[in-house]
Order: structure tokens, then C-alpha cells, then sequence
């Protein structure tokens, strides 16, 4: 598929979840959040999202009733689609990986990091069909993997992670690219026997029978992070706005970490998942919301660094060109 018409794809995925949207009564920001001239009531923020996972966690934990904005959410079954619209301006912010934003940033969509979510590596890993005679990562040799949802992808970082850790080489296997709803049914269907995957899809695959080979503990940074675009940060009224998203968005981890069953019934009820899945995946992304320290650069630029080493990456980039540590202090 094309870059343009990757691009339109996105574009028509964005369009079609526009209409859920949020819009409530203006209750005044503080006068220090607020920038001069900026009437707030006139801005509409598109928050860009995956699977509908940030918004669950915002629903349940109600922390944007009566924010002094408009705001619509537009949610994909993955970071590149996700980052494919923030790219043509069809999103302003977009919550993902490590990797993807980095890959993302080299693919020239202008971003930057806003704040960091700290979560582990057991949303993500490598699994099998129930039946498959592969019994550990060392039997992949020759093996076809498909990796989700596209090249630069946190799976595909974790695999190469664990191929290494099993001695073998990136050539030792064969990679597909395939985005996780298509894969998801295909590993269902078994014409996928290993896929490479974050969750949702990755503990739906485990409660179908996928069993695992491989968890991203030890291999990957376990951070994710909230990007805007450029565009957005240098329109004052949008800027303010995304601002306060993130220290809202911020409550509401806070809030999920200490309320696991009403944030689970709330995803349940929205990705119309089980609740005992939904119950899973919560817990596992109930993590806290902070600004971006030194640190987390630190080992951003560590998986930046190691991503070109895989041949991820076609060149390296200084990661802290794309942070902006000032949005959340606005």
C-alpha cells in the first residue's frame, strides 16, 4: 500500500469514529493554565487513540465532564494508523509505545512526547496456536512470524529481543506485517500459527488457545507515551487544552489504579469485550500518567539506538529533539 494511500485509510478510519465525541459545559480553567487570549470554549481538541483504551480509562474515571473545551475521539486498532492520521492533521494527540513514536518521528509526522506512562512487559509478547509443536523461541528457526500491527512496531522490537536472547538471527526468521484486527482472525481461524502482538489482542489470543512463548519482560522499556503534533502545540488555544487533558488524564490513572473494577466494567462495556478480559488487560494498563523525566529519554533513546542495531530503524535520531517537557507545566 502507498504512503498516500495509507494516509487516506487513515483519514476514512479517523472520519468514521468522529462522531464520538464529548462535548460539555464550560467550568473556567485557573488563570496560570490558561494563556492570554485564549478563549477555550472555542477549541475542539481530536484525541487519537488505540482501541478505544484511553478513552475507556477517561469514561470511567469521569475526569472530563465539564472541561472548557470541545473534544472528539478517534480511536484505531493500532500506533501506525493512529500515527498515519496524526500525521495528516486528522488528530492532535496520540498515545503509544516507545518504539512507534520514535518510528513515527523518523517517518516525518512532526510530534512531540508529552508525558509517560510506565506499565510492565507482560501486555505484549510472542504467542502460538494451542496445537503448534513450537515449544520455545529457539524453534522459530525458519519459522514464519507475523508481527502487529506494522514494521517498527513494539512487537516487532520485542521479537527481535527474544530471538537474540535465543541465539538465533533476525534472518533466521520470516517477518509479515499484518494489522492486529486482520491478524487477530487469522491466528482465530489458524492461518497464523505466530504472531507477535500487544494487548488487547495479544490476552484475547491467549484466551482462545494462543499460548506464550515470550513476554516483553526484560526486553522492552515497558514505557509508553502521550504525543500532540506540532500543529496542535503551536496553536495557543489548543495547546492550553491538551495541557489540561494530560493532568486530567493524569487523575484518571490515579483513579484507575484504586477503582480496578469500575474501570474494567467501563472497558468492558465500550471494546465490547468480556469483562473477565477486560478485567486482565485493566490491571495491566492501569499505569500512572507522569511528565517526562530525564530518564525516560534515557531509555528512550537506549530502544532508538537498539532499533537501528535490529535494522528497525534506518537511522538514529536524538530523542530529545521530539520532547517537549513544558506542555504539562503550561
Amino acid at each position: 500500500m502507498t504512503r498516500l494511500n495509507y494516509t487516506k485509510k487513515a483519514l476514512l478510519l479517523a472520519t468514521a469514529f468522529l462522531p464520538l465525541l464529548g462535548v460539555f459545559v464550560s467550568i473556567p480553567l485557573a488563570k496560570s493554565q490558561r494563556p492570554a487570549n485564549v478563549d477555550l470554549s472555542k477549541v475542539t481538541i481530536v484525541l487519537g487513540d488505540q482501541v478505544n483504551g484511553t478513552r475507556a480509562l477517561v469514561e470511567a474515571a469521569k475526569v472530563l465532564e465539564g472541561v472548557p473545551y470541545k473534544y472528539k475521539w478517534a480511536s484505531f486498532q493500532g500506533a501506525a494508523p493512529l500515527f498515519e492520521a496524526l500525521r495528516a492533521g486528522a488528530v492532535d494527540t496520540a498515545p503509544a509505545g516507545d518504539l512507534p513514536v520514535i518510528t513515527a518521528a523518523l517517518g516525518q509526522t512532526p510530534l512531540k512526547i508529552l508525558a509517560t506512562r510506565v506499565g510492565n512487559g507482560e501486555s505484549l509478547g510472542i504467542v502460538v496456536r494451542g496445537d503448534s509443536p513450537i515449544k520455545r523461541v529457539a524453534d522459530l528457526k525458519g519459522k514464519t512470524v507475523v508481527v502487529s500491527s506494522a514494521r517498527g512496531s513494539v512487537s516487532q522490537y520485542q521479537l527481535y529481543g527474544a530471538l537474540a536472547e535465543a541465539g538465533l538471527k533476525r534472518s533466521d526468521v520470516t517477518v509479515k506485517f499484518v494489522l492486529p484486527t486482520d491478524a487477530s482472525a487469522a491466528f482465530l481461524s489458524k492461518a497464523i500459527e505466530v504472531w507477535a502482538v500487544f494487548d488487547p489482542y495479544y490476552y484475547v489470543a491467549q484466551q482462545n488457545g494462543g499460548r506464550v512463548l515470550r513476554d516483553g519482560k526484560g526486553i522492552n522499556s515497558a514505557l509508553s507515551f502521550v504525543t500532540a503534533s506540532d500543529n496542535a502545540l503551536a496553536d495557543p488555544g489548543k495547546r492550553a487544552a491538551i495541557a489540561d487533558f494530560l493532568k486530567r488524564l493524569s487523575k484518571a490513572t490515579d483513579w484507575a489504579i484504586a477503582n480496578p473494577d469500575a474501570y474494567a466494567q467501563v472497558h468492558s462495556n465500550l471494546t465490547r469485550l468480556p469483562l473477565s478480559t477486560s478485567k486482565v488487560i485493566t490491571r495491566r494498563g492501569a499505569r500512572k500518567l507522569r511528565p517526562v523525566t530525564n530518564e525516560d529519554i534515557s531509555k528512550l533513546q537506549t530502544v532508538a539506538d537498539r532499533s537501528v542495531q535490529y535494522e528497525i530503524l534506518p537511522k538514529r535520531i536524538d530523542v530529545r529533539t521530539i520532547v517537549d517537557q513544558n506542555v504539562w507545566k503550561n
